[in-house]
């Protein structure tokens, strides 16, 4: 199994309904709180189940989401069906997008799952579907020095304040025997300093700088908002 399959699949990620709840709405508030104007065109790339992108497209014009697990495209398309300001695409269809067509590019919580080579060729092609001004957000990225330690601290302090502290502790215990933590042991998760990380942004043909918050509630990450380099 590798993460693609893992994500392809159940996974209780979540310690509670309102674990859920809340983390989606946190992400959607920081989400919408980049996007430049109500007539943005968005894309949110390697969105997950992304529950509460209703609220994001709230906030702009068009809100495209991408993700490459088969269930979590139909499990999107059925969900929001209904929304005309959304529209889930398969590979082909974001690759078929106009080039210098978007305002904004989430990648919100899935560098860790990538590696090296994977995520360059995601910012090459994500490069040409931006507009010259536009504004690459790469939330969630795991900090070199960082361990499960850390994360698990910052769900805690997030159960504190939400209200589900005890589901934490009891979601931590699951986790320690869960599928998820058998391939993160196997796999393991890309890190980067923050240097390594903007120069490799750089590398690929943008300008970039940490921001002084992260995109959810682990502080403890990082999020880069970086745009395309002029020629």
């Amino acid at each position: 199994m590798d993460w693609k399959e893992y994500w392809n699949g159940p996974h209780p990620i979540y310690v509670n309904a309102r674990h859920r709840a809340l983390h989606f709405d946190r992400i959607a508030r920081d989400i919408a709180a980049l996007i430049p104007s109500r007539e943005a065109i968005a894309l949110d790339w390697g969105c997950g189940e992304a529950d509460a992108a209703d609220a994001v497209a709230r906030a702009c014009a068009k809100l495209y989401l991408f993700d490459t697990a088969d269930s979590v495209v139909a499990n999107l398309r059925r969900k929001f069906e209904s929304n005309p300001k959304i529209a889930v695409l398969d590979e082909a269809q974001l690759e078929a997008l106009s080039d210098h067509s978007l305002d904004l590019v989430i990648i919100n919580s899935v560098v860790q799952y990538l590696s090296h080579e994977q995520l360059d060729a995601a910012l090459d092609l994500l490069r040409e579907k931006l507009k010259p001004k536009g504004t690459l957000a790469i939330g969630d990225v795991i900090h070199a020095n960082d361990n499960a330690v850390a994360d698990t601290l910052a769900l805690f302090r997030f159960g504190w304040e939400g209200g589900f502290l005890t589901a934490a502790f009891l979601g931590v215990l699951r986790t320690v025997f869960s599928d998820y933590r058998k391939l993160r042991d196997k796999l393991g998760l890309t890190r980067y300093t923050p240097e390594a990380f903007i120069e490799r942004l750089k590398a690929r043909g943008f300008s970039a700088h940490r921001a002084e918050r992260n995109i959810g509630h682990n502080q403890g990450r990082m999020l880069f908002m970086a745009t395309p380099a002029e020629d």
